[in-house]
């Protein structure tokens, strides 16, 4: 039976989200115009320049950098979504271990867990400002005004808040402020918005009561491009990763760690995962690298053993790293010469070219107010006028790997991704250009190679494309 408590919960999907009806581009494309665009502006890299390695600052001066990052987003980019889509409050209620995904973008590098119940509130003032409290935890560096109990506790002069007094609390709050509207994190399609566990819903609604429960709308923008807006001042750090990522492939794809015929595929991702942690990074998914030989199209990542790798391999590896809550996913091509070789066959260049022409083509289309199916469309019809087979998968990366707004179509979706396609591109988002090509190669009697490639670009203010550090177009040679 529904929950009589849930009226405007239970909307129809299609009442829900328009994304490409109810978005003003503008306001997006202006967002973050106090903020030193020069910060952002497009880097010219040699393509012969051979990558660097970036050590990471201190863990303290990251602290402290991630610190300035999460005092802009809450002052600067939050501010301008809840006066976009009208959001008179917006309250996160979580439990220890049971994080909302907008937690870390909210959080402080210091904190790493929701404490116990963790109450955040967000009000719009009528100056544009947010008034920001933490019923629960702590002040996350001076960004919220924190509450405690006014119960003694053995040790200090106050407890921390508990049970029905943080719902007491907040439903002074609410009432005190008495909000037209209040969004919660609950959305059936979004992830990134859907961050109200079911538990926390009834006793968040239960403390509300019937009045103000009624006043609960759906805005799962919010969540989804709070979190997928990207700060210009993140791009240098984000730069120097992106480039501690070439560096680390191009090492791993030559002959300081292969020996053909001797080293296995899991011995390059053991020892590329090896690397990163001993550089102070880590990773959010396992890597990958596989070959292809003539007559064989790759296997999926996960499926088949490892194999050794012999000369004529064409060489491939998806490697996603972690710094400073930044995220990277790319996928690089390598080529181990034959006997007498100086370089990859003029048919696997001539992949590789395919594959760089077809990311050309996606990021012309990849226009800011466009949804990612219609980029999709644009670019596949493109992408067939011109002769190219081939497939694209792209996502936005940031907070998450698989980061929060627009999918330009999956590897099993080339007609269109339904609902999470529709979400509009964004300016000063940054999305990984996930893609491949399918070329027949006369060296190997006509057989076909797929050329995947992946490589991180960004939406710039005034909505122009760039690589954040550059993108792969000659093939690691190991020899």
């Amino acid at each position: 039976m529904r929950n009589p408590k849930w009226p405007v919960l239970t909307m129809r999907l299609d009442m829900r989200i328009s994304f490409q009806h109810a978005i003003s581009v503008l306001t997006f494309s202006t967002l973050l115009i106090a903020a030193p665009v020069a910060s952002q502006a497009p880097a010219y890299v040699p393509e012969d320049a051979a990558a660097r390695y970036h050590p990471l600052p201190s863990l303290r001066k990251q602290a402290a950098e991630q610190q300035e990052w999460l005092q802009l987003r809450l002052t600067r980019v939050l501010p301008a979504l809840m006066a976009e889509y009208d959001v008179d409050m917006w309250i996160l209620s979580m439990r220890e271990y049971g994080e909302d995904p907008v937690f870390r973008a909210i959080a402080s590098p210091t904190t790493f867990a929701a404490r116990r119940r963790s109450i955040y509130v967000f009000t719009r003032q009528d100056d544009g400002t947010l008034e920001r409290l933490a019923l629960g935890g702590t002040s996350q560096g001076g960004m919220f005004k924190a509450f405690r109990s006014t119960r003694p506790a053995p040790t200090q002069p106050t407890a921390e808040l508990v049970g029905n007094e943080q719902w007491n609390l907040l439903r002074e709050v609410v009432e005190d402020r008495d909000p037209e509207n209040i969004v919660l994190n609950i959305d059936p399609v979004w992830a990134f918005s859907d961050g109200l566990g079911a538990g926390e819903a009834e006793a968040l609604l239960e403390a509300l009561g019937n009045e103000y429960s009624a006043r609960v709308k759906r805005e799962p923008r919010l969540a989804m491009n709070y979190i997928s807006l990207r700060l210009p001042e993140m791009m240098p750090r984000y730069r120097k990763i992106g480039e501690s990522v070439h560096a680390l492939i191009s090492e791993a794809f030559s002959n300081s760690v292969i020996t053909p015929g001797v080293t296995t595929t899991d011995d390059v991702v053991w020892w590329m995962r090896q690397k990163l942690r001993d550089l102070g990074y880590t990773t959010w998914f396992q890597t990958s690298v596989n070959v292809q030989r003539a007559g064989s199209l790759p296997a999926a990542p996960g499926v088949g053993g490892s194999t050794v790798i012999q000369p004529g391999d064409l060489l491939w590896t998806d490697f996603g790293l972690v710094a400073m809550n930044l995220h990277t996913d790319t996928q690089h091509l390598g080529y181990v010469l034959r006997e007498g070789e100086t370089d990859a066959p003029n048919g696997l260049k001539q992949c590789l070219s395919n594959s760089n022409r077809l990311q050309d083509i996606l990021l012309s289309h990849m226009e800011p107010g466009l949804t990612g199916n219609e980029v999709l469309a644009n670019t596949l019809a493109q992408m067939r006028s011109e002769g190219i087979d081939g497939t694209v998968y792209t996502h936005p990366i940031g907070d998450h790997g698989h980061g929060a707004g627009p999918l330009i179509g999956r590897w099993d979706a080339q007609e269109g991704v339904p609902v999470r396609g529709d979400a509009v591109m964004l300016p000063n988002v940054w999305h990984s250009i996930e893609l491949q090509t399918t070329t027949p190669i006369p060296e190997w009697d006509g057989k076909p190679a797929s050329c995947r490639q992946e490589e991180e670009a960004y939406l710039a203010e005034d909505g122009s494309r760039h690589w954040v550090y550059r993108r792969q177009s000659r093939f690691h040679l190991v020899w």
